[in-house]
Formats: structure tokens, sequence, C-alpha cells
């Protein structure tokens, strides 16, 4: 028996476009004589739908999408679609209205409804604020009397035997285990961290080993918003061995023969992962901006070019998601901007091939001192004078933007982020933060790993101590930490959450881990302002990060 992973990239609420990719998969599939199609999670709507779930016309849109897609389907094949329904006990007390669930079509109509079990409210996941949980284990029987057990995501995601402890009451793979199916599918939208492939892998080989029953995962891949989907599609036999594993961050079909006399899977096509930490972070990053540009309904984008690392490595992932052609770089002098900061940046425009504009700021600086001069007289020369070039170079950015259409990327790293090391209205205007979760020093690692066959970043531009140029001879180690000390710093009490005396006990000063704990906490204004940053880590300033503002801890 053949079963097809369809690893797709829906777009969130473009439920006729989801549709239509979903057809166009079946018809491949049927084609190649398969039997069972497996879609991800909320395939048809796209995940997650957040707050469209309570629009009563989105869910229905949605029922009327999935009846009239049953029709369109090849006849002979099943497939299994992620989407949701209405709950009809919802008029009960503390009932949520919406079930998270999975369809299953064939003959050209809809023949059972499935319900997700486990309900996600961590990090990025908020389903228990839609869902209401499934209350009984899922399977159906198919052809020769092989039971096929379903589960939706998280479901897979609480073997305590794995975990050495349980999250939830129930385990749905153990209750199925117990029910005797043959086979166990997983239709899953698990957004991509660094490292997460890995332990999903340990974790569902773990699980097929124990019980004894082969599985298939089928993820979502794509950019929505802030979250990343990294696909890596993957199956296991009952021994717990890899049989396939889909592309990394793409589109892809995969096949796979369920041998029906071992009740097993055989192996069929498996790509291999990232190479490395690099690589693995490159692609995820690549695709988010090339699909939130595209879903937003952009083909251009917009940056301002200083010289610098951090919007080097921004325009080298600009120029491979959206091509050289599609991208502008704006070069923006001030009377304290180095020689170097400007060849730096042309050297780098030649090496990527997109467009470039220089724009100097001089005069704008001048204008600004007319016009504040009364005001600022008698006082000396700071910060909100330092800030006033970011925010003209922000204003020229935005106008641009705003005139030509284009989508402005903002060049912010997660070590500035954190620590507030950036100008509201300035460096932080766009539209999509790239490397918003990218700490400083895997910034650095990055440009070296794109230049490990040939020049991409200017080799000085990795060399030169960073600075943001705002005043003479300024240098980011002025005002910062070596970004070293800094990173390891903020990893320990923004993702292992260590206090100020564990961090004190690792070895670092205790007045500098105090600074750098009050700069984090008084930021929050600044990133709650910033744009959207795509999140490639399992803790990022984005829709996981629900800090508040006014705080004193």
């Amino acid at each position: 028996m053949k079963i097809a992973i369809a690893q797709l990239n829906p777009t969130i609420g473009n439920l006729s476009g989801n549709s239509k990719k979903i057809q166009t998969v079946a018809e491949k599939a049927a084609q190649e004589k398969v039997r069972i199609l497996l879609t991800p999670e909320l395939s048809l709507c796209g995940y997650p739908p957040r707050d469209l779930l309570l629009n009563p016309n989105f869910v229905n849109s949605m029922s009327e999408e999935l009846d009239k897609l049953a029709t369109q389907l090849p006849p002979e094949l099943i497939v299994l679609i992620g989407m949701v329904t209405v709950n009809p006990e919802a008029h009960l007390q503390g009932k949520k209205s919406l079930f998270n669930s999975i369809a299953c079509l064939e003959n050209g109509e809809v023949k059972q409804i499935y319900h997700k079990r486990l309900l996600p409210t961590y990090d990025v996941f908020d389903e228990d604020r839609y869902f209401e949980a499934g209350g009984q284990s899922n399977y159906f029987n198919i052809d020769n009397n092989i039971r096929i057990g379903l589960s939706i995501c998280e479901d897979i995601w609480n073997d305590e035997l794995f975990w050495g402890q349980r999250n939830y009451e129930i385990n749905p793979v153990e209750d199925l285990a117990k029910l005797k199916v043959d086979l166990i599918v997983n239709l899953s939208a698990s957004p991509y961290s660094l490292h997460k492939q890995k332990l999903r892998e340990k974790m569902l080989s773990h699980a097929a080993t124990n019980y004894q029953i082969p599985i298939i995962y089928t993820n979502q891949i794509g950019g929505n918003d802030d979250l990343v989907f990294d696909g890596n599609s993957i199956a296991f036999n009952r021994d717990g061995d890899v049989v396939c594993r889909a592309k990394s961050c793409a589109e892809d079909l995969v096949i796979l023969n369920f041998n029906e006399e071992k009740k097993d899977l055989e192996k069929a096509s498996i790509n291999p992962l990232p190479s490395c930490e690099e690589e693995e972070i490159w692609n995820a990053l690549v695709l988010g901006v090339k699909d939130y540009t595209r879903k937003c309904g952009f083909t251009k984008v917009i940056l301002g070019l200083s010289g610098g690392i951090d919007s080097s490595l921004v325009a080298a992932i600009a120029a491979e998601a959206m091509g050289a052609d599609h991208v502008l770089g704006v070069l923006m002098p001030s009377p304290y901007s180095s020689e170097h900061s400007i060849t730096d940046a042309v050297k780098l425009v030649e090496n990527l091939g997109i467009k470039s504009q220089k724009l100097p700021i001089g005069k704008a600086m001048k204008s600004y001192d007319i016009t504040l001069e009364s005001l600022f007289a008698g006082t000396e020369f700071g910060v909100a004078e330092e800030n006033i070039q970011s925010r003209i170079r922000g204003n020229l950015l935005m106008a641009i933007s705003n005139k030509f259409n284009y989508l402005l990327l903002s060049t912010g790293n997660k070590s500035e982020m954190a620590v507030g090391y950036c100008t509201l209205y300035g460096d932080m205007n766009g539209g999509l933060s790239v490397i918003a979760d990218v700490p400083k020093t895997k910034v650095f690692s990055l440009c070296r790993w794109l230049n490990r066959h040939q020049e991409v970043i200017p080799e000085n531009v990795i060399t030169k101590p960073p600075s943001a140029e705002l005043k003479p001879g300024q240098k980011d180690e002025d005002s910062l930490p070596a970004y070293e000390i800094l990173d390891d710093i903020l990893d320990r009490f923004i993702h292992q959450h260590q206090s100020v005396a564990q961090i004190v006990e690792a070895g670092y000063d205790q007045e500098v881990v105090e600074k750098i704990k009050k700069l984090v906490i008084r930021s929050e204004f600044k990133r709650r302002q910033a744009a959207p940053g795509l999140k490639i880590t399992d803790r990022a300033f984005g829709t996981g990060w629900r800090m508040p503002i006014a705080s004193r801890w």
C-alpha cells in the first residue's frame, strides 16, 4: 500500500489557494497509485490562523471549501486534510466552539472527522484560546483491515518514557498502541527552531521502537509572520529506523510503501539534514524572508547598508530569498562614517549584485541642528543627537519604501534588541526584522560560513570592530561588554532563566550582569514596537515572548 506525504506551504486564510495546492498534489499522488495522502495540520486554512478563527464566516467558508474539494479529488484516493470544525457542544459551559481536526476524504465525500486531543498553550502556541480537546482516540480501517491511528502535532509530544514526565493527563500515542493500530500518522505544523529536527527524530524513533508501531510525521513548511516551518517530514519503521525524510524548507511529495504482510514501512527516499547550524539557520531565514514578502504582496525589498556586519548579512539573505535584482541597498553616510564603511558597503553590493543608492545625510543633520539650536542650547552632544542620525536614515528608507512599494527590512540582531542598542523610529524601522533572533556572535559565524567557498561578505566587514558610527571613534564595546560575554549572559538570562546570582557564579562580574538584566527589562517598550522578527530559537522576542513593559522585576 502506497502512502504519500504532501509537505505543503499554505497561505493563512487563502482557502481556495490552499485547496488548489491539495488538489494538485493529490492528482500527482493518484498517478503514482497512492492509496493514502497525508497533508499537514490545518492544511486547508494554514497554521496558525489565530483570531481568524473567531470569525464564524471564516470557519463556515472552510467547511464549504472542504465539501467542494472532496468532489474534486481522485475518488480512489484517501486524503487526510487538516482543518477546523465546529464543536456541537459549544453551548455547554466552558466548552470552546471549535475543534482542530482531520477530515478523511474519499469517493467525493467527507467520510469521517477526527479531533486533536492535546492543545499546547506554551511558547508561540495558544490553542486553548480557540479549540476544545478531542475526547477519544482516532483511527480508521482500510482495505485488508489495516488500522491507521491518527494524531495531530502535539498529540505525539507527550511520551513520559521519553521526556521523563507528562505535560498532559493522557498520552494519545499510548492509547493508539492499546488499540493495536498498525500505523500511526501525525499531521503537524511544528515551527522551526535550532536543533529541533534532531529532537523530533529522537522522540519519534523512541515512540516507534517502544510501541513497535511505524510512524509517519507530516510537517508544514513555509514562513507565516514571525514563524518559520521547516518541513523535514519523516517516517520510521517499527524498529525506530528512518525510512524516509522530506526536504528541509521546501515543498515536497514523498511516497513510501507500507508492507501489509509485515505491517511495517519500507525504506524510501531520505533527504539529508543541513550539514551544520549555520546552514540550518540560513535556510530558515531565507525561507522566512521569501514567504513574508510573497504572502504580504511585496516583490522588492529595501534596507540600509552601513558597511557593518548585520546589514551585510541581511542583504545576503535578501538577495538569496528575492533575487539580487529585487533588492535595493541604500548607503547613507554621515560626517562620522568611516571611509571603510562606504567602501565595504560598495564591495558588498558588487559581491551580491544588488542595486544600490547613496544618500549622504550631512545636510539633513545640519537642518536638525538649526531647528533644535535654541532648545538644545547649553547642552552637550549626546544620545539624542546620535539618534537623530538613525531617524534621518529611517525616514529616508521609509520614504523610498512608500514611494516605490519596497518592503523595508530592519537589520538589528538579537543582542541589540535584547539590551535596547537600537533606535525607535530609526534603525528599528521596517516591515520585517530578519535577524532579530540571531545573536551577534552567530551573525559573525553565519558570515564566515557564507564565505567558506568565496567572498560574499567583505572580509573587512567581519574583522573590523562593530560600531554604530554615530559619533567620532565610536565602538559597540564602549557601551556593551564584548559580544562573546554579552551573548552568553543573555542566553543564560533569556533562554535558561538563570538569576543574577547564578550567572555571577558562572564567572561573570556582578555589576556587568546586573546592568545587562536592567537593560533587557528596560528595553521591553522598544521590542513591543519592533517589526516582526523571524523566530529561529526556542525563546524569541515575538509571539511567544509576553513580558510586561511596566515592570520592576
